[in-house]
């Protein structure tokens, strides 16, 4: 029997699996899951395939995450690039890479979190890998496919002049739950901290006011971002020329869109007011606005149309026009945000 104060390895590979093999529900698409080679899924046509990974000192530290909130962020990430793509979620894939040191809490409280969150999304746990890693190192990752249901995938390349640039979801949250933490604010990693069962994320705009509540909404999106899944494939439906999901900051990711598609996103600072001046009260005007504009891990979707007409959920930010990068009321700005070899780029 294994115990909570076991380390990896202390245990055979076969017990840990059997111990966390419980936490991931079948799903209909799951035809062959965990225990033989490889997995067997359903796909109805073509499957999109993605895949992140996190690393302990890098991605998260222990201090601020647990392996709960590990859990939920990775597969989050996973899911919204999926539906970023105008794909629903149908399995996932996870790897557990660790310090043999590691103990066995941690790796089942992170397995049940991403088995939690694959349930409530309709998604399975198809299976993974273990390996034993350096004293000291943890990786995890996963790799999450996805069906378009018969349609074309969105593209970062469809932009057009005369588009519109919208976003579903929340701007700068996560960044400024990131700052609170490196100020101190809150060093400690809540297990307990129940994740978004459906990945919805609130895009409602808060009160200036309720800093206690904005507070506590940025540290928990930085530890357990949430997504609005459902946006992607219905924007899809709507006609999105363009989408991805903001994971690297508004700029960068923006950006991404601008060249990709070859024009100019003109976005209007107006549209992002609000989303700045409910963070101001908290890190100051500056430090918002560059949250607002260049904060990473916050995985909205953000998206280019070609009408003013956008589906529920979706507010617009700006326009497409010609010309090339991103620009705020007309300004040329630079495509700040994370990168994953330079850190920030300011």
């Amino acid at each position: 029997m294994i115990t909570p104060a076991q380390t990896l390895g202390g245990v055979s590979e076969e017990g840990l699996l059997g111990s966390i093999f419980p936490f991931f529900t079948t799903q209909p698409g799951l035809l062959v899951g965990p225990g033989d080679d490889a997995a067997v899924v359903a796909a109805s046509g073509p499957v999109v395939a993605t895949t992140d990974a996190m690393v302990r000192g890098r991605d998260w530290l222990d201090q601020w995450s647990s392996a709960s909130d590990v859990g939920a962020k990775l597969l989050t990430q996973n899911l919204a690039d999926l539906a970023a793509m105008g794909a629903v979620g149908t399995s996932v894939l996870i790897t557990l890479v660790a310090d043999p040191a590691t103990p066995v809490a941690w790796a089942r409280d992170f397995a049940k979190a991403v088995g939690e969150g694959a349930a409530l999304a309709g998604v399975a746990v198809a299976g993974g890998d273990l390996s034993s890693a350096p004293p000291g190192v943890l990786l995890v990752s996963i790799t999450a496919l996805g069906d378009l249901q018969g349609r074309a995938p969105v593209l970062r390349s469809g932009a057009r002049p005369g588009h519109t640039v919208a976003v579903c979801g929340t701007l700068g949250r996560s960044a400024a739950g990131l700052r609170l933490l490196e100020a101190g604010g809150d060093q400690a990693a809540d297990g307990d901290q129940a994740a978004d069962g459906d990945q919805a994320a609130d895009g409602d705009q808060v009160s200036p006011s309720d800093q206690g509540g904005i507070r506590q909404l940025c540290l928990d999106h930085h530890r357990r971002p949430t997504a609005p899944l459902a946006a992607g494939p219905l924007a899809a439906v709507a006609g999105a020329s363009a989408m991805l999901d903001v994971s690297d900051g508004l700029l960068r990711d923006g950006g991404r869109i601008a060249r990709a598609s070859g024009v100019c996103l003109d976005l209007v600072g107006a549209a992002i007011a609000a989303d700045v001046a409910a963070l101001a009260p908290l890190l100051g005007e500056a430090a918002a606005l560059d949250c607002v504009l260049a904060g990473g891990e916050e995985h909205s979707l953000l998206a280019t149309f070609p009408s003013a007409e956008l589906p529920p959920g979706w507010r617009a930010l700006g326009t497409v026009r010609e010309g090339e990068g991103i620009s705020l009321d007309g300004r040329a700005q630079r495509q700040r945000g994370w990168d994953h070899f330079a850190g920030d780029v300011p």
